[in-house]
């Protein structure tokens, strides 16, 4: 092996720069080039690539957002544009893809592996919801962003007297939601893998009123949407004056923290370290706090279980 690819793909998430970083100056360390694929696979399939050098990617880490670029590529959901982006590879001379994304990137890289590329799949989302990490690149920056403008809403509820419905993002996870919810001492915490009552919400409102309490927060993970319904109801029901806020994608931006920067470096250095050994076609991520690598197939079937435990104790402690 003597060129490896390196790409992002897919939304993206703080301490992507970082992965990157690690990637490239692990390969060359090792004796490889690197080229940067710019713009995920749809940048492979245009020829957008370049090499890059142990200067290309100085000053990067504190960055969010990703230098490669990030893009959607519809063609590669075909096996004429999957073998497309193999012949760009030969093209370029390149032996090897270090794809960091989500899920979908991952399919992306098996169906690459299918034509002859080997690919390493580095997990970049900051949902958390790949199954076979306990951890994604992005996910703790993600939480803190949210948790930090919670925290401005409630001095404007509190000063007014007023429930926020505060929508976070977590399309198909409702991690960020429920660590957020916490962090902030959330009224209610809604996510999609628990059942979940507007009246409920209500009732609890009412009774914390009688306590002296006046303002509250609701937070509502991006997979059950609907948050300004949730608020015109709960306004409607209980006589408080509630707005409905969505975070968006604020945070997927921001500079990277401690966590997401040293879980990248690991991840990328990794990653690596494991095409020099002959290992391929693996996803790698962390579990027990070990770095661990599986199958990208097998890392796509797994399943990641929601912290019952957890929402239980968002649960009795949010009255």
């Amino acid at each position: 092996m003597k060129k490896i690819g390196v790409l992002t793909s897919g939304g993206d998430a703080p301490g992507m720069n970082a992965a990157v970083r690690a990637v490239t100056r692990t390969a060359i360390k090792k004796g490889l080039s690197v080229m940067g694929i710019y713009r995920g696979f749809q940048g492979l399939l245009n020829g957008d690539v370049a090499e890059l050098n142990i200067r290309s990617v100085s000053d990067i880490m504190h960055r969010g957002g990703t230098m490669l670029y990030s893009a959607r590529c519809d063609e590669f959901r075909y096996q004429e544009g999957v073998k497309k982006g193999a012949d760009k590879c030969r093209e370029y001379g390149i032996d090897a893809i270090v794809v960091i994304g989500g899920d979908g990137s991952f399919r992306g890289a098996a169906d690459l592996s299918l034509y002859g590329i080997p690919c390493m799949g580095i997990p970049g989302t900051i949902d958390n919801d790949i199954g076979m990490t306990e951890y994604t690149i992005g996910y703790d920056t993600a939480m803190n962003t949210a948790m930090e403008l919670v925290d401005k809403l409630r001095d404007t509820m509190q000063s007014l007297d007023r429930c926020s419905v505060v929508e976070v993002m977590g399309h198909r996870a409702g991690y960020i939601a429920l660590n957020t919810g916490i962090a902030c001492g959330a009224t209610y915490i809604i996510t999609k893998e628990m059942p979940y009552s507007v009246k409920e919400i209500i009732e609890i409102i009412e009774n914390t009123q009688t306590n002296n309490k006046h303002h509250f927060i609701v937070v509502v993970s991006e997979g059950i949407g609907g948050s300004a319904e949730i608020a015109k109801q709960i306004e409607r029901e209980t006589g408080v004056v509630t707005r409905a806020t969505i975070l968006g994608h604020v945070q997927r931006g921001g500079s990277p923290t401690v966590r997401d920067r040293v879980a990248a470096s690991q991840l990328g250095h990794f990653a690596v370290e494991l095409l020099m050994n002959g290992i391929e076609n693996r996803v790698v991520g962390f579990w027990d706090n070990k770095v661990v690598h599986y199958d990208i197939k097998e890392a796509l079937s797994m399943k990641k279980d929601f912290d019952k435990k957890l929402f239980e104790v968002a649960s009795d402690i949010s009255f």
